[in-house]
């Protein structure tokens, strides 16, 4: 099963993309946990309620990897990731639980979805850092490289990063893209 992961600040289109993807390949996507579980409590959290959402996010990516198998389709996506968990958690906390820190190393993305802020911000109760979103790019990159992921950045309007998204998920699945998805 190849995995691929919608990563990125806040406010960067992963949840619309990620299904997306999902659809065009016809098959599952795990949701973002966070929201479910911060709607429900507002958004307020605690170092505590990121370990319950990392939790809930390794069951919602393990449900959608089993629904693929259901489908029998060779990928599925998921809308985020525990990066922006460890992220999350060290600007807020200071620093990120080691079983999560753990769970990264043992995480096995085929490819991860780095998703620019060059989008406009979509104000929403539970985003919290609408100034701060290149600041959080850039960890999000430094972290990539440093773990020497195979990642690919998306930027642009959604109809491009859609395209580059594809492009790269065929390139994955080792399907020649489409004409118009060639990048350059």
């Amino acid at each position: 099963m190849l995995r691929v992961a919608l990563t990125g600040p806040e406010s960067t289109g992963k949840t619309t993309l990620s299904r997306l993807l999902a659809g065009h390949y016809h098959t599952a996507w795990a949701p973002e946990y966070a929201r479910a579980y911060l709607t429900g409590r507002g958004p307020g959290y605690t170092l505590s309620d990121l370990e319950d959402i990392a939790r809930g996010q390794l069951r919602a990516e393990e449900q959608a990897v089993a629904e693929a198998q259901r489908l029998g389709r060779p990928l599925v996506f998921c809308d985020t990731d525990l990066l922006v968990i460890k992220i999350w958690a060290e600007h807020s906390f200071g620093y990120c639980p080691d079983w999560i820190l753990r769970r990264m190393e043992e995480q096995n993305y085929a490819l991860l979805l780095l998703l620019n802020v060059d989008l406009p911000w979509e104000s929403d109760p539970l985003r919290e850092h609408p100034q701060h979103r290149n600041h959080f790019y850039t960890l999000y990159q430094r972290e990539l490289r440093g773990q020497l992921s195979n990642f690919a950045e998306i930027c642009g309007p959604p109809p491009h990063r859609f395209e580059q998204a594809c492009f790269h998920v065929d390139e994955l699945l080792g399907r020649q893209p489409r004409p118009e998805q060639a990048l350059g």
